[in-house]
């Protein structure tokens, strides 16, 4: 038996060999703008281990559960301008149809004034082709986010890995390792209590997943009909203000959003816009000089590479999988 009753008793099918999913499905988007493929795409990888995306030889790849099934895509630029897609799996041609968005083609910088601050100038001018991604798939932001939720990155991270590769689908096609879609919301629902433990997820973050499993695709459709996405968000127990943006910025590329409550953000927006640290209503002030456009500029803030230099040694992820 396997020393780990998570590992031993996860579902067979995370085992089995790669799906032959046949040829790929393929098309060619071509942005017509500037687009820094890796920095746009980048934010949706949850770790340099996440069993749903990774990078490989100048490819992109990702693995997703969308409406119509699981479906891996592979995205290159094979010349500047140029972006070549591939897909396979139930729900290829779903993450074709995705791949514009997923490169930032619904990304709207008017209105934006880059120079407003010599660092945000600079990191605009320096990375013209950063955009803004979103995926459209609410209850894997939804996951994710709470599953990062109070811990530090690692320990999200390595969450999210285990429960993933445990309890999701192996995806289809040729993909570099072994990848896996996330469970469906069915899926996260059934997880038992044994294996969210192991997986080192503490309880108040595993029973906000599972009471948004409860309630199924209806959260998927509040959220994406509401006007006031935060509204349908917040009215679940245990997703606030800092969670639902963290939502809004990965699943609709929220230009906008600000992840209030983060432990670094506030640190990092002050440091890197005054030379000193702040508080989240010193951020607030600092980013009103761009309405509409806070998120944009707090990546631009994290490609421009301004940070603090470090005060100590680096938080030590505390493991409760054995209490």
């Amino acid at each position: 038996m396997h020393p780990d009753p998570a590992v031993a008793r996860r579902p067979v099918r995370g085992r089995e060999a790669p799906v032959d999913a046949g040829r790929p499905h393929e098309s060619e988007y071509r942005p017509g703008r500037p687009l820094e493929l890796m920095a746009t795409v980048g934010i949706h990888r949850r770790g340099p281990r996440d069993p749903t995306m990774t990078v490989a030889g100048g490819v992109i790849w990702r693995v997703s559960r969308t409406p119509l099934g699981v479906a891996t895509l592979a995205l290159r630029e094979t010349s500047p301008g140029v972006v070549r897609a591939a897909a396979w799996g139930p729900g290829s041609a779903w993450a074709l149809d995705q791949v514009p968005a997923l490169c930032g083609g619904g990304d709207d910088p008017s209105g934006f004034d880059a120079a407003a601050h010599p660092l945000v100038a600079d990191a605009h001018r320096r990375h013209p082709g950063l955009r803004l991604s979103r995926t459209d798939l609410v209850f894997d932001a939804l996951a994710i986010a709470v599953l990062e939720q109070k811990v530090t990155g690692l320990q999200a991270f390595g969450a999210w890995r285990r429960l993933v590769t445990w309890f999701g689908e192996r995806a289809p096609g040729p993909t570099p390792v072994p990848m896996f879609a996330p469970p469906t919301i069915d899926g996260w629902r059934a997880i038992p209590s044994w294996a969210w433990h192991r997986a080192g997820v503490e309880p108040p973050q595993s029973r906000t997943v599972v009471a948004a499993a409860r309630r199924g695709a209806s959260v998927v459709a509040a959220v994406g009909a509401a006007s006031d996405r935060d509204a349908p968000l917040t009215a679940m127990p245990g997703i606030g203000a800092w969670t639902a943006a963290e939502i809004r910025i990965r699943a609709f590329g929220d230009p906008d959003a600000v992840s209030v409550g983060d432990f670094h953000l506030a640190h990092e927006v002050g440091y890197a816009l005054t030379g000193t640290r702040t508080d989240d209503d010193g951020m607030l002030r600092l980013l009103a000089a761009w309405p509409g456009h806070r998120q944009r500029v707090i990546r631009l803030i994290r490609i421009s590479g301004a940070r603090e230099p470090r005060r100590g040694p680096r938080v030590h992820p505390e493991d409760h999988r054995n209490r």
